[in-house]
């Protein structure tokens, strides 16, 4: 559902992975939208959700829409009984997400493509997290990515459940060239003000989040994106990682990728296997396709989908895991608005 810039994601990795996925059908609001993707995809196009799913039988549909329209495109989905693959974030405002959960959330059939946890780097942490390394994960700081994206990197990492968040947050605007854009350079080296938001979420318990986030930083090359994660025995700083292995022993390693194609390396342009202390603890699943980190991602988060909507698989990223992650963006989003402390309560969708 949605012929947009992330709906081409899904829709040209259908397209890459034929022995998995048959990309049946789009529906768009409009007749010239409709006329856009039949020339694009070569596929059928329809003008509502209702109409898509009783046309084309789909095993799940990624609702790839707006913001505002999420909710009612994913309600109606449920309704005409098939699973869901909702983009980020799942509904607008505090009081979207509820009445989203009221209408849905015991359903069963709604998941989230939020998949900032699978990029070949995260994944790869989160692996040396979750094989206590760092002994228990107390504090992550994120500095690459904004709101909801970086909050579930945040919650991933620490474990962080439903329970009530302190947030706090401001900005600070300074002077910054920012030569690209999603679509390519600007040509522009002249300083423009952008803002810089900082913000900290405590959940209690020695727990907490460092939120970092610069106007356009997924783009601009210019701010180099960080993330740290620490635990009781140590933590980890983008790719290195520094702990306690015994008595007066202190050692460093790193994390190290196996990236194909360099120098004399003829096996084509590509990552193979992310590695640590001489152990992979991330492998490509989609080697010989050339994806990026990005697409990797995506890519995981389809296969994943798929296989929970025929019943072969875990959840990936359920509904309540999304509200919970918006919600704090939306905190973070006040505390700054406000410059006033936030503090989140237990919501409905806690109780899963």
């Amino acid at each position: 559902m949605g012929r947009g810039w992330r709906a081409d994601f899904f829709a040209r990795l259908a397209r890459l992975l034929p022995d998995e996925f048959e990309l049946v059908g789009v529906a768009v609001r409009d007749t010239d939208g409709a006329a856009d993707v039949q020339r694009r995809w070569s596929v059928p196009a329809h003008l509502s959700p209702a109409e898509l799913v009783a046309r084309q039988h789909p095993d799940v549909v990624v609702s790839s829409v707006s913001w505002a329209a999420n909710p009612a495109v994913v309600a109606d989905l449920v309704a005409a009984g098939t699973a869901v693959l909702s983009e980020t974030p799942p509904a607008p405002d505090h009081a979207g997400l509820l009445d989203l959960w009221d209408r849905v959330g015991r359903s069963g059939r709604v998941q989230v493509a939020e998949q900032y946890l699978l990029l070949p780097g995260h994944a790869a942490r989160r692996a040396v997290v979750e094989r206590g390394v760092i002994g228990t994960p107390t504090s992550v700081q994120v500095s690459s990515t904004h709101g909801y994206h970086a909050v579930s990197l945040m919650r991933g990492f620490l474990g962080a459940g439903y329970g009530p968040v302190a947030v706090a947050g401001r900005t600070f605007t300074a002077p910054l060239v920012d030569p690209l854009h999603r679509d390519g350079w600007t040509l522009d080296d002249r300083e423009h003000p952008a803002a810089t938001t900082l913000a900290t979420l405590d959940w209690g318990d020695g727990r907490s989040g460092l939120y970092d986030f610069t106007d356009n930083q997924w783009h601009n090359q210019l701010r180099l994106r960080r993330i740290l994660v620490r635990g009781s025995r140590g933590e980890i700083q983008d790719d290195s990682v520094v702990r306690l292995t015994g008595p007066r022993t202190i050692v460093r390693s790193t994390l190290v990728r196996s990236q194909l194609g360099h120098d004399l390396n003829l096996d084509g342009h590509d990552t193979e296997h992310l590695s640590f202390d001489g152990e992979v603890v991330w492998r490509n699943p989609f080697l010989g396709l050339r994806l990026m980190d990005e697409e990797i991602a995506i890519a995981t988060l389809l296969r994943a989908a798929a296989r929970w909507a025929a019943g072969d698989g875990p959840p990936p990223y359920p509904l309540a895991q999304a509200c919970q992650d918006h919600l704090l963006s939306l905190a973070l989003d006040e505390a700054v608005r406000t410059g006033r402390p936030v503090r989140t309560e237990r919501q409905p969708w806690a109780a899963g």
